[in-house]
């Protein structure tokens, strides 16, 4: 059990939304932080079966008088229960910790009934802060940050059962697509656009699907937080740049399970989108976690000059580019001279895989173990 660096105000009376995907954490950190809270877990059947018959019985399961937390596990396989959970608020004033897996069925039965009468907070996997000692930048690389990863005898084979579980449970069960063996190959076809700009026609044609569908598709992945697309930063463009987003599969060890590995490919092509992915993660757990208020971008010229990632909010502007190489040339700072060019006082880091620290134009280049440790700080957290 690792000490989570998400925090709810001690004395906090308002509930609040809880999101993350599976296996994140998220039930063994509220039953933690919260241990007398009324537990509802809607994946246990019993509990499922009654409240699903009768979302209102909700209220007749909770202790009269009571002042303490409420909990209902994975929400969204009821979300006939927000209705009642409003009720509750506005009624007797309980404090409900509403978790979920995944948005789609709350967003489309009325998840905006709480809008303002609730919180929102995320859980994400594993940061290198959490871990602490028992970071290892090559088991990081490989098997990503799940946090049952680091006590696994076999990681490979538990992410290829997470993986196995997501269809089962989130997609098929839930009956969000008919075919789950064209999902399937979807997934995997998908898994050659990580940290790449999303090509919608191209990924149809490869996975043979129509695009309708595949737009579709993408959804889900969004939806149930397992994938995001990463927008581009257009802000006061003083060039022509690209718009179209990039996608990423929300975890490294996750993108490395779906992402099929043949005798033809080599391992660069899934070594630089793992490095970014490993990267972008820890840059959206952070920015949540710490409440820094950034909104997080990449940013790519029409002549194809690409930094990896933006980070635009109050305080400043901070831009990433991520090198796996041992050395860097000059042609290396390129990019972030273009960007800081553009956008004065902006900050620029180069994340890279040497042993020292160097300097160019006011371009800071950090070892990838070093920035990794001090990526708070060069976040702005104090």
């Amino acid at each position: 059990m690792y000490d989570r660096l998400l925090k709810i105000p001690p004395h906090s009376k308002k509930s609040f939304f809880l999101f993350g995907p599976r296996g994140t954490g998220k039930t063994t950190w509220i039953q933690k932080e919260f241990p007398n809270a009324l537990y509802f877990d809607l994946l246990e059947s019993e509990t499922f079966i009654e409240l699903q018959a009768n979302p209102q019985r909700l209220e007749k399961l909770i202790p009269p008088g009571h002042d303490g937390w409420i909990i209902i596990d994975e929400v969204q396989k009821i979300p006939q229960l927000l209705s009642e959970v409003h009720r509750l608020i506005e009624k007797k004033s309980y404090k409900f910790i509403l978790t979920g897996s995944s948005a789609r069925k709350i967003r489309k039965n009325g998840g905006n009934l709480l809008a303002g009468r609730a919180l929102t907070y995320h859980m994400h996997p594993l940061t290198v802060e959490e871990l602490g000692e028992d970071f290892d930048p090559s088991q990081s690389i490989n098997y990503g940050f799940l946090p049952s990863i680091p006590s696994e005898d076999d990681p490979k084979k538990y992410l290829e059962s997470y993986v196995l579980t997501y269809l089962k449970e989130e997609v098929q069960q839930e009956g969000l697509t008919r075919n789950i063996g064209t999902f399937t190959r979807f997934l995997e076809v998908a898994s050659f656009s990580q940290g790449s700009l999303l090509n919608m026609s191209e990924v149809a044609r490869e996975s043979h699907i129509h695009r309708k569908t595949v737009e579709e598709y993408f959804s889900i992945l969004e939806d149930l937080l397992i994938a995001y697309r990463l927008p581009a930063f257009i802000k006061k463009a003083k060039r022509r740049v690209i718009t179209h987003p990039k996608f990423y599969y929300f975890d490294v060890g996750v993108f490395r399970t779906i992402r099929p590995m043949g005798p033809l490919d080599r391992i660069e092509e899934v070594e630089g989108p793992a490095l970014e992915t490993l990267i972008l993660q820890q840059l959206l757990a952070y920015n949540d976690y710490f409440n820094l208020g950034y909104t997080v971008h990449f940013w790519r010229t029409s002549h194809g000059v690409e930094v990896d990632f933006v980070l635009y909010g109050p305080k400043g502007i901070i831009a990433f580019e991520i090198k796996r190489s041992r050395s860097l040339s000059f042609k290396d700072y390129r990019p972030l001279e273009a960007f800081c060019q553009d956008y004065p006082g902006a900050k620029g880091y180069v994340l890279f895989g040497g042993q020292r620290e160097e300097y160019h134009n006011g371009i800071e280049a950090i070892p990838l173990e070093k920035a990794l440790l001090q990526l708070p700080e060069l976040m702005g957290k104090k």
